[in-house]
């Protein structure tokens, strides 16, 4: 990764290459900007190669759901992913529709099973009648609270049939101890809500809609999970 950045063996990082570079873990710029802030310590705009691998490391962290700080780097992650690696949660310049979604079928019928239980109106369940489900999982609030920024991807503070299978992978997979990641990743987007792209590898790992200065909006919904810690990243 690293000589991928410095291209030209100068030994060190600047901050708009690595700035590039770091975009493509799919982090929003909030918690890249929190990781940026802790590599560079000492404020100079440019990052030595023991500082980039910080970074990268930090990065690791986020993308598995654990504290982006200091103390997080000891911790056993596996390595980060960008999306030009052959990782195959993240896109490589393929199109969205290519990646098979990560929810199985045997899976979606169960989930759609519970989905229709809980008497949606119009195809949409409301959060007050998803909250009991997600309570139920007796998961941290503030897991329960990212679950439902991840699964709710048209920021419309409600959950549709594919919406709520995504809310319930992930919170099976949290269940599991596998870590809820900070973003979505391109396997998790169900095959409904993908949209083509122009660009390839530029794959937005979240809707536009959820940039930082809409966020704001989704927070009476992640509300509902009477968090007790700001569910902002």
């Amino acid at each position: 990764f690293f000589s991928q950045v410095d291209s030209a063996n100068a030994g060190r990082v600047l901050a708009s290459d690595a700035a590039v570079f770091l975009k493509k873990s799919g982090l929003t710029d909030l918690v890249l900007g929190k990781i940026w802030d802790l590599a560079d310590t000492d404020g100079k705009g440019v990052l030595s190669k023991q500082e980039f691998f910080v970074a990268l490391r930090l990065v690791a962290c986020a993308q598995n759901g654990l504290d982006v700080s200091l103390s997080s780097l000891n911790l056993p992650v596996p390595p980060p992913r960008f999306t030009d690696t052959s990782s195959p949660l993240l896109l490589s310049g393929t199109a969205s529709s290519d990646v098979p979604w990560a929810v199985k079928l045997e899976d979606k019928a169960k989930y759609d099973a519970i989905f229709d239980s809980l008497n949606p109106v119009n195809g949409l369940l409301s959060g007050d009648k998803v909250k009991p489900v997600l309570l139920n999982s007796k998961l941290p609030v503030d897991i329960l609270g990212r679950v439902w920024e991840l699964s709710d991807i048209d920021r419309d503070g409600m959950l549709d049939r594919d919406e709520f299978a995504v809310a319930m992978f992930l919170v099976y997979c949290a269940l599991e101890k596998e870590p809820v990641p900070m973003s979505l990743p391109a396997a998790l987007v169900p095959p409904s809500k993908r949209k083509p792209i122009s660009v390839p590898g530029a794959m937005p790992l979240i809707p536009p809609s959820a940039a930082t200065k809409e966020s704001h909006q989704s927070l009476p919904a992640v509300g509902i999970l009477a968090a007790k810690t700001p569910l902002t990243q």
